[in-house]
Parts: C-alpha cells; structure tokens; sequence
C-alpha cells in the first residue's frame, strides 16, 4: 500500500476522532475514489497513482466551482473549494511559475520540439513532471507559448 493511501487513511481516522463531519466527509470521498480505481483497474494505488486521482479531483471540482458560481450558487462553491483544500494537503508544494517555465523550457529542448506538432512529446516528458504540482491547462499554454 503506498504511504499517500496510508495517510489519507490516517487523516480519516483523525478526523473521526475530532468529530471533524466536513473534514471527514471530503476525507471519504478521496478513499472512495482509490478504492473505486482499485476494483476498477484491479491494481493496489501506488503514489504516483494516488498523485493523479487527486489531480483529477482537483481539476473536477474547479470545473464544478466555476459553474456553480456562474449559477450563483456560492454556498455550493464554496463546499467545493473545501474540499480542494482538503485535497491539496495531500499533493506536493505547487510548482513557481519560474520552475514552470524551466521545466517547460528543458522539455522542449529534450523533445527536440520544432513546433505545434510535437505538443504531444513536450506534454508527455511534463506530465510525470508535474503532476499533481501543477494545473495541466496551464502547463498547455505555457507549452503553445514556447512552441508557438
């Protein structure tokens, strides 16, 4: 079992203990997602796995607190940003922009990019990069910008 699966499991029982019910609530939800990717896929959720479940439900609940805004439904959104809150005291310390465009930079000169059509190369050396450090839409036009 991976040490990131073992302290959100941890942070559960804590919670549990402090009688923390929103804390809790979106502690469940970050485990109910590994356990759905582990009977799902059948595999045990390693780090970098955990990494990039909770990178998509990171991106999720952005998407679901710009339409809940744009519905004026900002008691939804700000349950959401809860739970991002909660997420990313299990991600990795977000990247600076200056390491951003390092990275970016290091990965177009890696790939050999000569333009728009090798996005995919420069994406593909990022992503492991990244992931979880990082907004993957943002990452993209930093990619467009240097290829571009």
């Amino acid at each position: 079992m991976s040490t990131l699966v073992t302290t959100v499991k941890d942070a559960v029982k804590d919670a549990m203990r402090a009688k923390d019910k929103p804390r809790l609530g979106a502690l469940r939800l970050i485990t109910a997602e590994f356990k759905k990717v582990e009977v799902d896929e059948r595999i045990e959720v390693d780090d970098a796995r955990a990494l990039s479940i909770l990178d998509k439900m990171t991106k999720q609940r952005r998407d679901s607190i710009a339409q809940y805004k744009e519905a004026g439904r900002d008691e939804l959104a700000e349950g959401e940003q809860y739970e991002i809150d909660v997420i990313s005291e299990f991600l990795p310390e977000a990247l600076s922009e200056e390491e951003l465009a390092k990275l970016v930079a290091d990965a177009v000169a890696q790939s050999g990019a000569a333009g728009m059509q090798d996005m995919g190369k420069v994406m593909g050396i990022l992503k492991p990069q990244v992931q979880g450090r990082a907004d993957m839409a943002q990452i993209s036009q930093l990619v467009k910008s240097q290829l571009g």
